[in-house]
Formats: structure tokens, sequence, C-alpha cells
């Protein structure tokens, strides 16, 4: 039995985990590219999957209590960084926001990528991807990569005059492997190296870095 391209789609998709993101290039091999788009623009018009962009599906998630589940901005932009076989980093008040140094979560979340320039529009909210070089994102530390990235952000002149904050970071970056921090050191612009180095030797949540 010879089985349409739509009815292809669908029955992968009736197989797709809830709240999974979907793209066109996802069902490859099952009909033309005009045939994959107008059979995802049917099924979201039907209700099936939800279109959250050009090119962009999801599969929608429920909760027994508070219904219908959106997928996050960040789940969004670590799906798109998949598909297109590149990598990705928070950068700026998204990177401050991981930190838990900002309760609230930016609408425009920015990441840099080894990719292309890329802008995506979600509602009320926006993906950046923005070029950057193999150095900052040979970054490795999980605490120590972000701290580095959101000092991108907040002047550190700024966090001399906010001890709370200046605490906060000091104490985020004591949970950093001491190996990781170096390397990440080495990396990271002479300003916020230097900045870096300075909590260090001033603080005594550290012991040893080397």
């Amino acid at each position: 039995m010879i089985h349409s391209a739509h009815d292809k789609i669908q029955r992968k998709i009736n197989r797709s985990k809830p709240g999974s993101i979907l793209f066109p290039s996802d069902f490859r091999g099952m009909g033309s590219d005009i045939a994959i788009k107008n059979a995802l623009s049917r099924l979201a018009k039907a209700g099936k999957i939800d279109r959250l962009a050009h090119g962009l599906y999801y599969l929608p998630e429920h909760d027994p209590k508070f219904g219908k589940l959106l997928p996050s901005l960040e789940k969004i932009a670590q799906a798109v960084a998949q598909r297109d076989h590149v990598r990705i980093k928070p950068a700026g008040a998204f990177a401050i926001h991981k930190l838990g140094l900002s309760t609230q979560v930016p609408m425009k979340q920015v990441y840099i990528t080894s990719g292309q320039p890329k802008r995506l529009k979600m509602g009320t909210g926006i993906i950046v991807f923005k070029s950057t070089t193999a150095k900052k994102l040979a970054l490795k530390g999980p605490i120590s990569s972000l701290v580095i990235q959101a000092l991108e952000e907040i002047d550190p002149k700024d966090i001399e005059l906010d001890p709370g904050l200046r605490e906060k970071i000091t104490k985020l970056l004591a949970t950093e492997s001491p190996s990781l921090l170096q390397h990440d050191l080495k990396l990271a612009p002479a300003r916020i190296s230097d900045f870096i180095f300075k909590l260090i030797i001033q603080n005594k949540h550290f012991t040893q870095t080397d």
C-alpha cells in the first residue's frame, strides 16, 4: 500500500514524544519539500501540532493541571542548534539569568554560536544567535564560561560598587573546577580575566586554583 507524504508524516508525529520540536528536515525522504511543508501546515491548521515560527513546529505537551505546556526559548534554541549542527552558549542578559544573578527571564535570549547569525521571533520572545570566534566557544567551565559571558554585559566597575553581587559571583566561581577556571581565564578578555583573578586572590572562598 502506498501512503501519501501526509500519512507518513502524521504517523511519525504520532510516534514522537509530546514536547518535541519539529522541523521540515525531520521528514525528508517522506515526500518532496513542498509536500512536507504542506502536510505540516495542514496538521498545524488541524491542531495536531503548533507552528512556532517559519519552518518550526511543536508537538504539544499537556499537563493535567496546567493544560498545554509551551516550550521554553532555551529548548527551542537548543533544538535549532542541534538541527544546524552548531554549538551555542548563553550570552549577555541570559547568561546573567542562568547564573541566578537575575530572577527575570529575558524575553530576548542571546547565544553566541559557531554558526551563522540568526534571529527567531517566538510570540513575545526572541532568540538571537550571534556568530563568534572559536576562542569564545572554547570556554569549558559550566560556571566560569557563563561568568565570562555575563561580564561582557556587566561592567566590572559596577560589580565593584555592589558588594552583594560581587559576593555572589565569587561564590559561583568557587564552585568551578580549578583546572577549568584556569583554562577559561586564559581565553577571557584581559579586563575580565584581571577582574576574576582579583576576586580569586582577595576572597576566602578560594583555596587553591592550580
